[in-house]
């Protein structure tokens, strides 16, 4: 069987792009959009990751440069032949006083899937990150459910080489079997924020979160968890990244998964 592959590397500026380079399945795009930031979007042609395929995604930010990252539309894995997972990983690299708003939508994992997400983000002094990270099972509305797919979520943030956030989200069949593991959620996300004024943000997305997650804060980071059904993990999701930006999400995300 033919396995998918892509990479698509972005380097952007003060200035704008500066270096623009895909090939396979992986693509990026810079829309015109009202935002005085540039976005950048990455899409997977292929419609979907099942094992042993693998795309690369890479977006470095010169020094001062501000932008936001997104994805077309939400990635799908599909059930999985062999032992192989489908690899997804991305590269983000922020230079001095650079600030990415990286904004991936959500991955719908299907029943037999197997993913491994890896997520690896360098900062230079005085750089800033907002980032997220959301993982539906299955599709609800088509009457699916999943209990023996499997995820590996790697994420991790250094600065100026140091590592200062890591996390490894393992997902399997004995978790997703387990009704006291994971409850009734179908849907789970992660929110983190890195600036000096991470901890005066704090309230603001707690209010924004509702019921739906919680957030703390501290040592210039906040983090905020959600779980729960998809639709309103979503709203709830968009509400805190609204808050923390100041402004709308990126147009790619108002259609529905």
């Amino acid at each position: 069987m033919q396995r998918v592959r892509g990479q698509a590397l972005v380097r952007l500026t003060r200035s704008g792009l500066a270096d623009l380079r895909q090939q396979g399945s992986a693509k990026a795009m810079l829309p015109r959009t009202d935002d005085p930031d540039p976005e950048v979007v990455f899409l997977n042609t292929a419609g979907g990751v099942t094992g042993g395929d693998r795309l690369d995604y890479a977006l470095t930010l010169g020094a001062g440069a501000r932008a936001t990252g997104a994805t077309q539309t939400a990635e799908r894995a599909y059930r999985a032949t062999g032992d192989a997972p489908g690899v997804v990983a991305t590269q983000i690299a922020l230079d001095a006083e650079a600030h990415l708003d990286w904004l991936p939508q959500e991955v719908i994992l299907f029943e037999g899937a197997y993913l491994r997400r890896e997520t690896e983000v360098a900062l230079a002094p005085g750089a800033t990150f907002l980032g997220v990270e959301s993982v539906i099972l299955g599709r609800a509305a088509h009457g699916e459910t999943v209990t023996r797919a499997r995820l590996d979520d790697l994420r991790s943030i250094r600065r100026e080489g140091r590592l200062i956030h890591q996390e490894h989200l393992c997902l399997g069949p004995e978790t997703l079997a387990d009704p006291m593991a994971r409850g009734a959620h179908r849907a789970f996300a992660t929110l983190i924020y890195l600036a000096p004024d991470a901890a005066d943000r704090l309230e603001n997305v707690r209010s924004a979160l509702g019921a739906d997650g919680y957030a703390s804060a501290w040592d210039g980071r906040l983090v905020a968890r959600l779980a729960g059904s998809p639709a309103p993990l979503r709203r709830a999701l968009i509400r805190a990244i609204v808050s923390l930006r100041g402004r709308p999400i990126p147009r790619v995300w108002q259609s529905d998964v």
